[in-house]
This record gives C-alpha cells, structure tokens and sequence, in this order.
C-alpha cells in the first residue's frame, strides 16, 4: 500500500466511525438497536480502492460500532471483535464486485451500483446471522436468530438500501470521482471506460 491508499483507508474508517456516531444518537430504534449507516463508507473504500482496501476500511468502520452494541450494548467482548469483521467483509465483498463489474470504468456503473451494493452485504448479512444465531448463545450465553430476523435484518435491509441509491449517486458523480482519483485513488484512463 502507498501513503494515498493507507491515507484513504484511514480517512474512510473515521469517515464511518463519524458517520456512525451521528445515525446512531439520530436512530435510535430501541434499546440496543439504532440506524447505523457507517458501511457507507467501507462501500466507498471497496467500491473505488479495492478487495483489500475495503477489508481492512471496513474493520475501521466497524470499530465505534464494536464498542456500542459490544461492551457497552448486549454483545460484550464479542461484539467489539465481530462487528468490525462483518464490516470488513462488506468492504472486501465491493471491491470483489467492484473489479469484476468494471464498475467506475463502465457507463452504467450508477444502474449497476444499487445491486451491486446489495449483494455485497450478502456476506455480511450471512456472518451476522451466524452471530447472532451461534456465537453469541455460545459465547456470551445471548443473542438468538430470532433477534436477528425480528430486529436486525429488516433495520440492515432498509440501511443498505439506502446506502445503495447513495453509491449510485456517488459513483455517478463526477466531481465526487475527479476529488478521489486527484488525492486518493489512481485515475481510470480515459481509453479503458467502456463506452
């Protein structure tokens, strides 16, 4: 990694943390459960750096959310490890589709980013249940898939909707993409954009 990838990897997991902080006293559902839309930026680091960027971005990302619904909400120590894992792999699984789509090199990156968001927190959706349902009853004696389908799962839908008309604004923004391209990210060559 050069210093503008480890730059952009460090501002985007602030980026989320801050993110995070804002819709989590903004959102609050219930007891332990508020909106949370720090994957925006884990989204934006695997979308337009990359598999790897997006991994450790999305650990970053999930950091503040560790603590709260971890140590200082329902899933103790075991949150503060698991939410930034999840995160992660949402970020790893946008850069995957980031590089097979040719997304920011295809014209219709903007149609194809709402999907795309979707599917990549697929995997994370599935580790989240996977927590829920398993390692916290094991761990820390709590949790239950019922939680996750009742509660977490419908709330993580409408984020991730959300947040994908939001990728598709952004990827689709050409001030947004010359800002990265000019400080963080490497420029697409013009002759490489499919037409």
């Amino acid at each position: 990694m050069n210093t503008k990838t480890i730059t952009f990897t460090l501002m985007m997991g602030a980026l989320g943390n801050v993110i995070f902080a804002i819709s989590y006293q903004v959102g609050q559902l219930a007891p332990g459960i508020a909106l949370d839309f720090s994957l925006l930026a884990a989204f934006i680091a695997g979308f337009y750096a990359g598999p790897l960027t997006g991994f450790i971005s999305g650990i970053f990302v999930g950091i503040l959310p560790g603590l709260m619904f971890g140590p200082m909400g329902m899933g103790s120590w075991l949150g503060l490890i698991g939410l930034p894992l999840g995160k992660g792999l949402t970020g790893l699984t946008a850069g995957i589709l980031a590089k097979g789509l040719i997304l920011r090199q295809n014209k219709h990156s903007s149609i194809l980013m709402v999907p795309a968001t979707l599917l990549a927190y697929v995997p994370e959706c599935l580790y989240t249940y996977a927590y829920f349902a398993w390692l916290m009853p094991i761990f820390i004696g709590s949790g239950g898939a019922s939680i996750f389908l009742y509660y977490i799962l419908p709330k993580a839908l409408a984020e991730v909707t959300i947040m994908s008309f939001l990728m598709a604004a952004l990827i689709g923004n050409k001030g947004f993409n010359d800002f990265l391209s000019k400080f963080f990210i490497s420029p697409i060559p013009a002759k490489s954009r499919q037409e």
